[in-house]
């Protein structure tokens, strides 16, 4: 019987100390998001009144509601090239052109955010020229916007997503896929219904750390987005520009709120499928 390692008193009080580092800033802005005074240093009493003054506030709503549209969709579609790129990395592992394609979808992790961003502009720029200059008619649909955002966004997902969903095809045992074969099922068959259940967590981990990047980013986004179409991180930063405003702790505090609401779920659902699919081998193995 093997015993887990016991961890030392030292590395308890580091692991404290680095947990009370990453979220008292945190517990500190949820309460001064119930701070009755307009100053955000200095306590002034209980009150719930810069809730209703977000509630209230059409800019921050507008720019929290169309980062969201974007997060999702950008997402979405990442998820899917995601899945596609990582089989192909994992599975079809010699195939011409499998260095450079390794690396161009892995370049935007490591591209400088500026750098990806004013390429993707002075393309959008020379493609939108040259469409307009084809059909002679204005068009509308590559102004810089929402859909230059979201092409943006998905590209900057997909690469993270791709490392995701590869990792986990890599460490996937692919005795069920190869039995399944032995038996005569078609590779689309295999991959609709054992490959793609077993890398679920994966894909629904991919999701949300896509969601996660598109509504933290501001850089890429600076440089696709156009008139009225400013993001969140947009209106926050511009905001901190003139002073601390209250309305942002209380912005703050519900992100923080859904995101752990978010992570949690998460969290709950892969611990769930890790033991159905552990029960489900088990089971396997004794009949």
């Amino acid at each position: 019987m093997t015993h887990a390692p016991k961890i030392s008193p030292f590395l308890k009080i580091m692991l404290f100390l680095g947990l009370v580092f990453l979220y008292i800033p945190l517990v500190i802005l949820v309460i001064y998001s119930f701070n009755d005074s307009k100053l955000v240093t200095v306590w002034g009493g209980f009150s719930t009144k810069w809730y209703g003054r977000l509630l209230e506030n059409e800019q921050i709503l507008d720019a929290a509601w169309l980062s969201l549209q974007i997060a999702v969709c950008s997402s979405l579609v990442a998820v899917v090239l995601g899945v596609l790129a990582g089989y192909a990395l994992a599975r079809i592992r010699r195939f011409r052109g499998n260095t450079l394609f390794a690396s161009m979808v892995s370049a935007p992790m490591v591209m400088p955010d500026v750098i990806t961003g004013l390429s993707m502009l002075l393309l959008i720029i020379q493609v939108q020229a040259s469409l307009q200059a084809l059909f002679h008619s204005e068009v509308a649909w590559l102004d810089r916007g929402f859909f230059t955002i979201f092409l943006g966004h998905t590209t900057l997902c997909m690469a993270y997503i791709t490392v995701v969903i590869r990792s986990r095809l890599v460490e996937l045992d692919q005795s069920l896929e190869e039995a399944a074969m032995d038996l005569g099922a078609r590779p689309m068959k295999i991959f609709f219904v054992i490959t793609l259940p077993l890398v679920a967590p994966a894909i629904a981990s991919g999701f949300l750390l896509g969601i996660t990047l598109s509504l933290d980013d501001v850089v890429i986004t600076s440089f696709l987005s156009g008139p009225g179409s400013s993001t969140l991180p947009q209106v926050i930063f511009s905001k901190i520009r003139l002073g601390l405003d209250p309305q942002m702790n209380v912005l703050a505090t519900i992100v923080i709120a859904l995101v752990g609401t978010l992570v949690i779920a998460a969290n709950y659902f892969m611990l769930r499928q890790a033991t159905r699919r552990e029960r489900e081998m088990q089971a396997v193995y004794k009949a």
